[in-house]
């Protein structure tokens, strides 16, 4: 007789795995997956920590030039101006003049903002999510 029959010949059955083996593993399994999560969020966090610092830099930095810039063209300008006082023009037509010329460029500067603001709507995308019509479709099956 083999040792998993009975003496009637039925069989016996195995027992069922442990069950408490299964939960280990899976509460390893789980433990594991929570680490790597963790350290992931971590890692993100410090990162985004380090790029907000280097964005506040970059800002105060990029002020800073703007601030340089201002002050270089204010001196180019006063220059400019006492240049065409020189050549006769009176002070006052002279300053005018100057004023006038960066209006005109102010103008310029705001029409171009207008024409590039557009596509901060993302109309392409926009147009993209829409349904078709039924005319879009048939144009498309053709």
């Amino acid at each position: 007789m083999k040792p998993d029959q009975f003496t009637d010949g039925t069989t016996r059955q195995e027992d069922p795995p442990s069950s408490s083996g299964v939960l280990t593993d899976v509460s390893v399994l789980w433990q594991e997956f929570y680490a790597l999560g963790y350290h992931r969020l971590r890692l993100a966090a410090l990162e985004t920590q380090r790029a907000g610092q280097s964005l506040v830099s970059m800002l105060i930095a990029g002020i800073l030039v703007a601030c340089l810039l201002v002050s270089a063209w204010l001196g180019l300008m006063a220059a400019a101006v006492l240049v065409l006082i020189e050549h006769g023009l009176l002070a006052s037509s002279a300053i005018l003049l100057a004023v006038a010329a960066h209006l005109l460029a102010a103008l310029v500067l705001l029409v171009l903002i207008r024409h590039k603001s557009r596509y901060l709507k993302l109309p392409a995308t926009l147009q993209s999510l829409q349904p078709k019509s039924a005319e879009q479709q048939n144009v498309l099956k053709k």
